[in-house]
């Protein structure tokens, strides 16, 4: 692999967006002690996206959405003592999760609203897409309605999960921005990028749990906050509906979810390697390293380029390349532009399809 420098840039300086080894710890949501492939189910219609909302839906109050909701959400306790949350994707026992809540696990625990628990098993993860589906030993239960349209800002938002291990917890407020990416969480998690953002607060424990809209649909699966020492107020985020049901139903085909490939390790532009480089604006993704033999490999991206367009998308820092980059399908060719020895060079990419072995 080429590198670009040894002196790489820290992208997660305390006070900044999320330190994600500790607070986002799993805010990223799940809870610490403290805090072969899957085969088809039966009723998964029932969790299959709506993709529309009819408006002369009336809106529920908020204890109408927990009494409708609240069923369909669980809690997921592992071996190694950490807990988060889940939600029921369909009524012979498949939850869906963030794949962080029950890593490393292969057996899991999960509680039901009405208090029973039962043992579960892990049975397909994505760490692209931090989601993962859990088989319950349990059918006959509520699935979930997901409603796979994006939320407009303002709209309301109900959180249901289990912060902290308080069991069946509802939280709200409204909708606060959309297409969001979590600043610095490029070289740490490439799952934080084109995120809902609510002010309804998030905790540890809430991840892998609903984010509902007022006609009770699944809108959102909760997956990461900034907490309140890095200056934050109701900072929480989640993976869209549209995300969690495309990757729920892939790994529910074979066990694996596509994700495009680029091949090359984007960073901040820091003002140390924006001198090194010679640049004048700290605009785009530093190319650290680029994966020999990779797509972008093959294009002739090098390491000290920076990219600052993809698909005809603006790039404006790392985050936003892999939010980019979610757009697309393997086997697509973009076009991708890099500044490099002060000039632009646009080059071609045919994109490739993640080995599993590439996180």
């Amino acid at each position: 692999m080429n590198q670009l420098s040894p002196r790489q840039p820290r992208y997660l300086r305390p006070g900044r967006a999320v330190p994600l080894a500790a607070a986002l710890a799993l805010g990223l949501g799940a809870c610490t002690a403290d805090s072969p492939p899957p085969a088809q189910t039966s009723g998964s219609a029932s969790a299959v996206a709506t993709t529309g909302q009819s408006e002369s839906t009336p809106a529920l109050t908020i204890p109408e959405i927990v009494d409708e909701v609240q069923p369909s959400v669980v809690t997921i306790f592992t071996g190694s003592g950490g807990l988060g949350s889940g939600v029921i994707y369909s009524e012979d026992g498949l939850i869906l999760t963030n794949e962080h809540v029950v890593r490393g696990n292969t057996e899991v625990e999960v509680a039901f609203a009405d208090g029973r628990r039962v043992s579960g098993t892990v049975e397909a993860t994505d760490v692209v897409s931090d989601l993962a589906l859990v088989r319950a030993d349990r059918t006959g239960l509520p699935a979930a309605e997901f409603d796979t349209d994006l939320p407009q800002t303002g709209e309301l938002a109900v959180v249901i999960g289990s912060p902290l291990g308080f069991e069946n917890t509802v939280t709200a407020g409204i909708i606060s921005g959309l297409h969001r990416e979590i600043p610095g969480s490029a070289q740490t998690s490439q799952s934080l990028v084109d995120l809902i953002q609510t002010d309804a607060p998030i905790s540890p424990g809430n991840s892998g749990g609903a984010v509902v809209n007022g006609e009770g649909r699944i809108i959102g699966i909760s997956e990461a906050y900034i907490p309140p020492q890095s200056g934050a107020v109701a900072l929480g985020f989640a993976i869209p509906a549209a995300t969690a049901v495309e990757v729920a139903e892939q790994l529910l085909e074979d066990g694996t979810a596509e994700h495009a490939f680029l091949g090359l390790v984007p960073g901040a532009i820091t003002p140390q390697i924006a001198q090194q480089l010679g640049l004048e604006s700290p605009e785009g993704a530093a190319v650290l390293s680029v994966q020999e033999g990779s797509p972008a490999d093959d294009a002739g991206v090098r390491p000290g380029d920076v990219v600052v367009s993809m698909a005809g998308a603006d790039i404006d820092s790392p985050e936003g390349l892999l939010s980019a980059l979610r757009e697309q399908e393997p086997g697509a060719t973009v076009d991708l532009t890099v500044r490099r020895d002060g000039e632009e060079v646009r080059l071609e990419v045919e994109l490739e399809d993640r080995p599993v072995s590439r996180p």
